[in-house]
């Protein structure tokens, strides 16, 4: 399996293995009013700088596109288990992960 990294920055795994990046898949979002409870609802908006399916690539994206791109049925993305508990952290700031989400 090949993954290749379309976030703006290297991503590091705690074991030391690290991808660069390679492009940047982003997504416009847009949202509704607030309601009286300081609520909106979101929608993600097309994917931009996200390459057709390709067999044995996955590709390491935002979180937020990694919603939208399940939203639309794909299932060749990931996104950066940063909300793990056993990211490495320095002075406040992840400096690796143990993973991928999907």
């Amino acid at each position: 399996m090949k993954f290749i990294n379309l976030t703006p920055h290297t991503i590091t795994l705690n074991d030391g293995s690290s991808f660069p990046t390679e492009g940047n898949a982003r997504v416009a979002d847009t949202y509704t009013r607030f309601n009286g409870c300081g609520i909106c609802k979101v929608k993600h908006g097309e994917i931009e700088g996200l390459p057709e399916p390709k067999d044995n690539v996955t590709y390491i994206v935002s979180a937020m596109v990694l919603a939208a791109a399940k939203e639309n049925g794909r299932t060749d993305v990931v996104a950066p288990a940063t909300g793990h508990p056993e990211c490495k952290r320095e002075n406040g700031f992840i400096t690796s992960v143990p993973g991928f989400v999907h």
